[in-house]
């Protein structure tokens, strides 16, 4: 035993013995005063796909990849651009129904049976994917190729779908950063462009049953379609098996339009879009690029970004983020394909620090375009490519990802065998030259969706940088120009906070009516995209004081809250927190069928004036953090907006119907953040179905 202790000990000072040599010896040879030469680059050998081309024009390229037992198949049909215009929605409805079983297996057949093997079958409007267990490849192959070929197209699934996209739109209706996303690639690439147009209710209502079957035959084509195939198979499997189940998917000529090339705008300009819900402003500085994979400045691009706005370290995440704290997170990205795109830096900023943020965004695109990046910065943005790149070789989908874009994007072969060594061979030079060649900031397109009331006086006063004022355009949610909003509008001498509330109360049934209201009783659903079932609002007041909420899903509570003139709670996830203080006196303000009662005798609500929300003229009463609405032309309340530290919270009311002499709005539209819930066709009760337990 003491002869081992002693030799394992031994053996323990000779390994540190050997290591502080080393390190000695490494210490000795390091030249401190010069920078490490980088390494060579990793050497990358991607398997190169074995491939053939069938009679109706697919392409069909293989991998085969044993590492695991798993087979991977992806389709993409790499058909010309083309918009859909007064139909625009028509793909995503197709892209919904398909998979979902063919002309010869029903829909939960085919579910079902994916399900049971263990597979995944998913499509696009373009493009489908799935995956399997090697050993069940062939009936997942056949199942993938009857669901491209024979896809299960019915009316019923048709209205089903089209009812869900036009509940997600409803939903974004107001959700800023949806709105952004529109409005700046409507503006840039033109909205008669494919990558300009969006969809909308009025294009998703004009789409008919036979549109959806119209677009799968003009567009779901072999004719410009890849199939990738990686995993355990063979190569000979693969092309007898393609040959039998793909043979009959006939060859159709797709459509090939024409679009002119959207144009950068002759100098500096800012796109402002009002939403006077938005909570914090949606920034995008944007313009037109012409730049394809295949280009020698592609390599460049691509550190230039990375540098610019495609990492945490990032000159506009170091600055937006890190430095002033401004926001989660600022990016930017560069287009690069066959057809025109774009260069875009974007972020999401409080309102009062707006304005301040575009200068900051202009001056770090300036600051790329004048000035050499620093060697550390520039070795950092090689380090963060070369280990993304050498990740991504682990996942079967990178090497099909890879094998189409040599195909669709006209590179060489060994594009991706070299990628390393190119991107090691950007210089500082170069990437100075390409932010200038394409980070077009004298001609930019300044997109900017927020509160126009807090943010609109700071963006009018921004310097382009040569004594002069950036112009600013306005524009509607959906890309359409408008007149400057005004925030000053005149409102009569005679109008009082008195007159406002006697006006909605007259516009809702009268006091007398609204007397013999002891209890209301409220209940909606929301129906939330992508939720597996509808959000439950019930709300029960009561004339004393008292007021009852609560939302729940599929029987499970998702908030509770009491309120009684003596105490108050509320219940999230289980945890109970009771309302104290200042909180408690802002939501008993609310515990009555008929609130705005309170604001009468209330010294603390005023009337502010007249603003426009959801473009309507509306007079504004403000009591402490909440603002109320109540509509010039028709009396009638359509928003309460309450600010917080946390965010604001907001409910328009609409849809007003009698219910026992009063008017109530049926449709609640409850906003926190950018989630918006809509809470359609209320069922209302007065006087009945409240008691006291549902204060308790």
């Amino acid at each position: 035993m003491n002869n081992k202790k002693e030799s394992t000990m031994k053996n323990y000072i000779l390994s540190i013995t050997v290591c502080l040599l080393f390190i000695g010896l490494t210490n000795a040879q390091i030249d401190r005063s010069q920078r490490p030469v980088p390494g060579p680059a990793p050497t990358i050998n991607l398997a190169t796909p074995q491939s053939f081309e069938m009679n109706n024009g697919m392409k069909v390229m293989v991998v085969r990849n044993t590492k695991l037992p798993r087979v991977r198949i992806q389709l993409l049909i790499d058909n010309p651009l083309y918009a859909a215009e007064d139909k625009a929605g028509v793909e995503t409805i197709l892209a919904a129904m398909l998979g979902n079983g063919t002309t010869s297996i029903s829909r939960n057949d085919f579910n079902e049976e994916v399900d049971f093997l263990g597979a995944s079958i998913n499509f696009g409007a373009q493009s489908g994917f799935a995956s399997s267990l090697s050993k069940y490849f062939e009936r997942v192959f056949e199942l993938f190729a009857d669901a491209t070929i024979n896809p299960l197209l019915d009316e019923e699934e048709f209205n089903k779908e089209k009812d869900r996209l036009l509940e997600s739109i409803r939903a974004n209706k107001r959700d800023v950063s949806a709105i952004s996303s529109r409005v700046s690639s409507a503006l840039l690439y033109g909205r008669n462009h494919p990558r300009g147009e969006f969809t909308t209710e009025e294009s998703v209502q004009n789409i008919t049953f036979a549109d959806v079957k119209n677009y799968y035959n003009n567009f779901f084509s072999p004719e410009n379609a890849y199939l990738v195939v990686i995993g355990d198979v063979e190569f000979s499997k693969v092309q007898a098996m393609a040959n039998v189940y793909f043979t009959n998917w006939p060859k159709r000529s797709v459509k090939k339009i024409t679009y002119s090339d959207p144009q950068d705008l002759p100098g500096m300009q800012i796109n402002f879009v009002d939403m006077p819900n938005a909570v914090q402003s949606e920034l995008v500085v944007q313009n037109v690029v012409n730049l394809k994979m295949s280009d020698a400045d592609y390599f460049p691009v691509l550190i230039a970004n990375n540098i610019l706005g495609g990492d945490f370290s990032s000159y506009l995440n170091m600055n937006l983020r890190e430095d002033k704290g401004w926001t989660y997170g600022a990016r930017s990205s560069t287009g690069a394909g066959k057809h025109v795109s774009r260069f875009i830096a974007s972020t999401s900023v409080r309102n009062a620090v707006t304005d301040s943020a575009v200068v900051e965004m202009i001056k770090e695109i300036r600051n790329i375009r004048e000035h050499l990046v620093d060697n550390d910065k520039l070795a950092l943005a090689k380090a963060s490519f070369t280990g993304s790149f050498v990740m991504a070789l682990e996942r079967p989908e990178t090497i099909a990802n890879y094998a189409l874009s040599i195909e669709t994007q006209n590179l060489p072969k060994d594009f991706y065998e070299n990628y390393l060594r190119r991107i090691n061979a950007v210089t500082a030079e170069d990437v100075k030259r390409v932010a200038n060649k394409y980070y077009n900031i004298d001609r930019a397109r300044i997109v900017v969706v927020g509160k126009g009331s807090e943010v609109l006086e700071g963006l009018k006063n921004i310097d382009r940088g040569d004594g002069t004022k950036i112009p600013v355009r306005y524009f509607d949610p959906y890309g359409n120009e408008v007149a400057e909003p005004n925030y000053n509008i005149e409102m009569d001498a005679s109008v009082t906070k008195e007159t406002v509330l006697n006006s909605y109360f007259e516009a809702i049934g009268g006091k007398a009516a609204m007397q013999k209201v002891n209890t209301v009783l409220l209940s909606a659903e929301a129906v939330i995209p992508g939720a597996p079932a509808p959000v439950n609002l019930t709300l029960k007041s009561h004339s004393s004081g008292k007021l009852a909420t609560e939302m729940n899903m599929m029987g499970m509570s998702l908030m509770k809250q009491v309120v009684t003139p003596e105490s108050g709670y509320m219940v999230m996830q289980g945890q109970r927190q009771n309302l104290e203080g200042e909180t408690l006196s802002e939501v008993a303000t609310s515990a009555h069928p008929f609130p705005e009662l309170a604001l009468l005798k209330n010294p603390e609500a005023t009337l502010k004036g007249i603003e426009r929300i959801n473009d309507t003229e509306a007079y504004v009463i403000k009591r402490g953090p909440t603002s109320i609405y109540f509509d010039v032309a028709t009396g009638l309340k359509i928003a309460t907006v309450t600010e917080a530290p946390e965010g604001t919270s907001s409910v328009y009311y609409s849809n007003y119907q009698e219910v026992s002499g009063v008017k109530f709005a049926k449709n609640l539209t409850i906003a926190l953040g950018p989630q918006l819930l809509e809470f359609n066709d209320a069922t209302v009760l007065v006087n009945e179905g409240v008691s006291e337990e549902d204060f308790k």
